[in-house]
């Protein structure tokens, strides 16, 4: 999830916003969680399978 669609249990304002120090903190450790930090658990297994799928079908190509 993206901090963009987050709202604060402290000040009850858009956590991208960054009203509070609560909002603040949760907006900078949010950023630092690197590309793949927004994605949700699905859409991780999913990049994996493709990503099994394609290396299967190169392995496929060369033998």
């Amino acid at each position: 999830m993206t901090y963009d669609r987050l709202v604060c249990a402290n000040c009850a304002a858009p956590v991208s916003e960054g009203r509070c120090p609560v909002c603040r903190a949760n907006r900078e450790r949010m950023q630092h969680e690197g590309p793949f930090g927004g994605l949700s658990p699905a859409a991780l297994i999913g990049l994996l399978l493709v990503l099994i799928a394609a290396m299967a079908l190169l392995a496929h190509q060369t033998a």
